[in-house]
């Protein structure tokens, strides 16, 4: 069985290929980047939790075990996610900065509505949440995990992560509420 560019890349990489690191950035950089800023609000902090990121492959990459077409990409977003927390942690302001009073009711479980809205704007508006209501929604929605396996990578009680996810969502829904009528009233 042929081997596939992946298999290929990995091979050189494990050798320490220093074409193959360039290779590997090149081709993944602003992926990473995007996964990173999702966490990490400041641009000057995405490039140095990004840098790191690629460090702590470089010095790990002979854990890396191939699973399949896609298993470097998942291992190397793994790796960005952990940094990133990592950083958010040692920041010291994780905790969220909004009172419960601020917040809108939702009724009836109210639904962020994206449509409509460019993915950058979307982007923009996640970034904006404090750095814990972000940060939970970020790992129950792109990386899919659950509010218990959210507690313990975060160190805080799974009702917290279901509490800062919810609160999260009615920020959402008010900021795109916003959004959407500050667009509104620039065409009218």
């Amino acid at each position: 069985m042929e081997e596939s560019k992946e298999q290929i890349l990995v091979k050189r990489l494990l050798q320490k290929e220093e074409a193959a690191w360039k290779e590997l950035f090149g081709a993944f950089s602003s992926n990473l980047t995007y996964v990173c800023s999702r966490y990490v609000s400041e641009r000057e902090d995405v490039h140095d939790v990004l840098q790191n990121s690629f460090i702590k492959m470089f010095r790990s990459i002979e854990s890396f075990e191939y699973r399949g077409g896609g298993s470097l990409k998942a291992w190397i977003t793994r790796i960005t996610v952990n940094e990133s927390l990592k950083y958010i942690k040692q920041k010291g302001d994780f905790k969220s900065t909004v009172e419960v009073d601020d917040l809108p009711d939702l009724p009836n479980e109210e639904e962020p509505d994206f449509e409509e809205i460019p993915k950058a704007d979307i982007m923009e508006i996640i970034r904006s949440l404090p750095d814990g209501y972000r940060t939970v929604f970020n790992l129950y929605v792109f990386e899919q995990k659950s509010h218990k396996e959210i507690a313990l990578l975060l160190g805080i009680a799974e009702n917290s992560s279901a509490s800062q996810f919810h609160r999260a969502k009615g920020l959402l829904v008010q900021k795109i509420k916003e959004f959407k009528m500050s667009k509104k009233a620039q065409y009218e």
